[in-house]
């Protein structure tokens, strides 16, 4: 219905337009492209959120529509966005692992090494600042500059807008970008705009724990996950502090945000000497700031989907055992790996972390859990994954 009613107004408003002065409509092929223009025009986007979820808040210079959305998911697969073709965006955000790549480090087309953990992308939408270091990463079309074309580390490698002629010379992509911009010639800000859309879309609100929440199905948990869930939220693990809300984590901005909140914690995993020697790329918030005090600080992630995106922290200090470990043991799964790297996670917050560190010392101090507690946490953890996100086909490769 709402299509049939576009199609009428714009077909009314294309025939009185002859009626105005100045409008020189003569030729007919402008009378078709006028009108291919107009019904390339988004006319909206439907999340389709989850129980519980708010609805994300998009930059107005590029509202959500499926048209680009779609377009996106192609670009992010698509290793002509790479200067020599070898990698694309999917290639260090890889959907099984919640587009994360269970690797300590990622490195780009030349082989460099980058300096931190690769993110997951589940629920990006929502998040205030997007990188592990970096304030002044506050949107997806901003921040694709930097695997794009950012020169140290090298990601992607692209040095000039060579790739744009490689995408208006692929006879898929002027449709595409027809639908999505009313243009069908590819540019740089449309690719980022089309990248950041298709991410947004990359809802997960369908784990153990939503059903459980935001479902009312009260079976959804077993009992030690539910006692996990508890000493997750209580007083003696306090957890929730900083990956607390329906996104777990202390970051998250959307339509019934009054005001953005963000903060940078150090996790207590090294100490001050080990930070020392290191390079300005890979001291955390100082990168950014130069404030001594920030040295080791970083963005806390998101948990959902934690059962497939170790190694944990900025920089994959947290794997599995290699006797845990699927890609090393036979018979071993990822949530054997996530499990057994989960519970040295928790060891260390038990510890208090590095005792000479500068630490949000309120928020990482020693406490005790119980083996039994330990394991229930762990559980909890685990049921904070989408298995459907992991395998939704309109995440995965059109190719």
């Amino acid at each position: 219905m709402n299509r049939i009613y576009l199609f009428l107004l714009i077909i009314s408003q294309f025939n009185c337009s002859f009626l105005l002065d100045g409008l020189n409509l003569q030729k007919e092929d402008n009378d078709k492209n006028l009108l291919l223009l107009l019904f390339a025009i988004p006319t909206g986007y439907n999340w389709n959120l989850p129980p519980g979820f708010p609805t994300p808040v998009v930059p107005s210079i590029n509202p959500m529509s499926e048209a680009k959305v779609e377009l996106g998911r192609f670009l992010f697969y698509d290793r002509a966005l790479s200067r020599d073709q070898s990698m694309s965006c999917s290639s260090c955000h890889i959907q099984e692992f919640a587009f994360a790549d269970a690797k300590v480090f990622p490195s780009g087309i030349t082989g460099e090494i980058h300096p931190r953990n690769s993110q997951h992308l589940s629920n990006v939408a929502y998040h205030t600042r997007l990188t592990w270091n970096n304030p002044l990463m506050t949107n997806l079309e901003i921040q694709s500059r930097v695997p794009m074309f950012g020169a140290s580390p090298v990601e992607l490698g692209l040095q000039n807008n060579d790739f744009v002629n490689r995408l208006n010379a692929n006879p898929i992509y002027p449709p595409m970008f027809q639908r999505a911009f009313g243009d069908p010639t590819a540019n740089e800000q449309n690719v980022r705009f089309a990248l950041a859309s298709f991410q947004r879309s990359m809802i997960s609100g369908n784990s153990k724990f939503d059903q459980y929440n935001f479902r009312n199905n009260r079976s959804a948990l077993n009992p030690s996950e539910v006692l996990g869930m508890n000493l997750f939220n209580g007083e003696k693990a306090e957890c929730f502090h900083c990956h607390g809300g329906f996104n777990f984590t202390d970051t998250a901005f959307h339509g019934n945000s009054g005001s953005q909140e963000f903060f940078y914690h150090s996790n207590g995993i090294h100490s001050d000497t080990y930070y020392a020697p290191l390079s300005n790329d890979k001291k955390g918030l100082f990168d950014v700031t130069g404030i001594s005090s920030d040295i080791g600080k970083f963005r806390a992630p998101s948990l959902r989907n934690i059962g497939v995106t170790y190694p944990y922290m900025h920089d994959g200090s947290f794997m599995c055992d290699d006797s845990e470990n699927p890609k090393i043991t036979l018979g071993k799964t990822k949530r054997d790996c996530a499990k057994n790297a989960l519970t040295k996670v928790i060891l260390h917050y038990e510890s208090g972390g590095q005792t000479t560190v500068a630490k949000d010392t309120n928020l990482i101090r020693p406490f005790g859990l119980t083996v039994t507690e330990r394991e229930n946490m762990v559980n909890f953890l685990l049921a904070l994954t989408d298995e459907e996100f992991l395998t939704n086909p309109k995440f995965a490769s059109p190719f």
